[in-house]
């Protein structure tokens, strides 16, 4: 297949998914009562601060893609297509979905889905990029790796607490 996105516009989309994150895990820290959960819930949400800063930097680090052609606006619909199926796309998506949970296990349930979404979007958006962008949209879901690995961690940890 031939490559069709930059790895430009996906650190975008990136950037946008952890302002989400770190909307939704602010929503959710001002709804915990528990103090365990507060604690998580806080550095959940400078974890994502942390990945903004880090997709911001390699969003630095790259050119910016202007698709040739007679069409670039259907390049740009297209891409936004693609993301659409990721829930943390959408700005202000983040709170919303913060105000919706029932409880901290539900949140930081909601937290797990939505790091393996990211995994599962980045891994699914690589295959249209080059050989060098690939490698950049590799360092996005090592750290969303990361992430997900640190939240079925706590979450284990909160089971255990009681």
């Amino acid at each position: 297949m031939a490559s069709t996105f930059s790895a430009h516009e996906i650190v975008e989309i990136g950037v946008q998914i952890e302002k989400n994150g770190y909307a939704f895990y602010a929503e959710v820290l001002n709804k915990s009562k528990d103090a365990r959960a507060r604690e998580i819930f806080e550095y959940l949400k400078e974890e994502e601060k942390k990945h903004i800063d880090i997709f911001a930097d390699i969003l630095g680090s790259i050119h910016k893609y202007e698709p040739q052609g007679a069409y670039p606006e259907e390049y740009f619909l297209y891409m936004q297509a693609l993301a659409s199926n990721h829930i943390f796309t959408e700005k202000d998506k983040g709170r919303e979905m913060a105000l919706e949970v029932n409880g901290d296990m539900e949140a930081l349930d909601k937290g797990i889905i939505f790091e393996k979404d990211s995994i599962v979007f980045y891994e699914g958006i690589k295959t249209v990029v080059s050989d060098e962008d690939q490698k950049i949209v590799d360092l996005l879901i090592d750290e969303e790796k990361k992430h997900l690995m640190k939240l079925v961690s706590l979450r284990k940890e909160m089971i255990a607490g009681g």
